[in-house]
């Protein structure tokens, strides 16, 4: 496995999902909105949680009102939910270099729960950051879950790589954003669950879950990328992992 010293690794060969999937992933949208709008009260029978403090990190040029749809979710469920506060997602140029600022954002929710250990939700990049962060200061977070993020592969395993090179003005290929991927990759300290899908067609689902291990577990869904993170699957999901029980 790549470590953070060691990102130098060849990368793998993993094909990115067909060009059919990345171009099914706008009109499935629209099915995954649908399903949304349909279920939504039958989301209400999913475990209530502990009121815990969460943070979600939306994924890439995305900002906090994409997931308004999964902070209601869990605020109905009982969970103190933040948005991360720092606009679109781009990356580095969003959170820092070094993700000083994602890491200041954690420290502040942290301060106003009273101390209590801030539980890490990202959708794709978001989830990417999220494990960045748990890694660097896992005295502040208590878990993380991934949705559709691909932080176990090589960046060519996805449709969207110049898309990110484009919008965070990092190139994959250089030394720091190889650094952090692997950083990304490797397994984190606290509880972790990533939810993937391998109908993804934005990225290889086999890159973003590591398998299940003591203290990890993958959670299949079936999903597009485009919305992966308010399908009711995902949601139940998500509620289930935090209240503790397995999810089918």
């Amino acid at each position: 496995m790549p470590t953070v010293a060691d990102s130098s690794v060849a990368d793998p060969v993993v094909p990115p999902p067909p060009r059919s999937a990345f171009y099914a992933e706008v009109p499935r949208l629209a099915w995954a909105l649908a399903e949304l709008a349909a279920n939504w009260r039958g989301l209400k029978k999913s475990p209530r949680g502990d009121g815990r403090p969460v943070l979600l990190l939306p994924g890439l040029a995305n900002g906090d009102s994409s997931m308004a749809a999964m902070r209601l979710f869990l605020r109905g469920r009982g969970y103190r939910t933040w948005g991360w506060r720092l606009g679109v997602n781009l990356g580095v140029r969003s959170v820092g270099q070094d993700i000083e600022r994602l890491i200041a954002r954690i420290e502040a929710i942290c301060a106003e729960a009273n101390g209590e250990k801030v539980t890490l939700i990202g959708v794709s990049l978001g989830g990417i950051l999220a494990r960045v962060a748990a890694h660097r200061r896992p005295d502040l977070v208590r878990e993380v879950i991934t949705v559709a993020s691909p932080y176990a592969g090589p960046p060519t395993a996805t449709n969207v790589w110049r898309h990110f090179e484009f919008l965070t003005g990092q190139k994959i290929g250089d030394p720091a954003a190889r650094a952090m991927l692997a950083e990304a990759g490797m397994p984190l300290p606290m509880p972790a669950t990533s939810i993937w899908s391998r109908s993804d067609g934005f990225v290889n689902g086999s890159i973003c879950q590591e398998g299940d291990r003591e203290g990890a577990r993958a959670i299949e869904v079936v999903s597009n990328h485009i919305g992966v993170h308010f399908r009711p699957q995902v949601l139940r999901a998500i509620a289930e992992t935090l209240a503790g029980s397995p999810s089918d």
